[in-house]
């Protein structure tokens, strides 16, 4: 269920829903992926952004794909060498409260 702001937002513009719900159908259409190595690597890259809410997201995408805690919590400690332990530890947070 997308979050209420989403919702709320794309009332208001509906074209620019439309215009994300096509970007996202040729996402899906881009390539030999399977949807939980997709939802992962958006877990990854909204993790590296610091994207709290992206992350979020992410994470309720991923447990949709049949993802466990314990692949979301890995790609969270892949990320720390990159992004940094400080980030990688509210990253973890982030991907927790929407777990727990």
């Amino acid at each position: 269920m997308p979050p209420r702001a989403y919702e709320a937002f794309v009332a208001r513009f509906p074209g620019m829903g439309a215009a994300w719900d096509a970007l996202r159908r040729a996402e899906a259409e881009a390539g030999p992926l399977d949807a939980r190595t997709v939802r992962l690597i958006k877990l990854a890259i909204a993790v590296a952004r610091e994207a709290e809410g992206a992350t979020h997201s992410a994470v309720r995408k991923a447990l949709a794909a049949g993802v466990s805690r314990d692949e979301m919590e890995q790609v969270v400690a892949l990320a720390a060498s990159t992004i940094g332990l400080p980030a990688a530890v509210k990253a973890h947070r982030w991907v927790v409260e929407r777990l727990d």
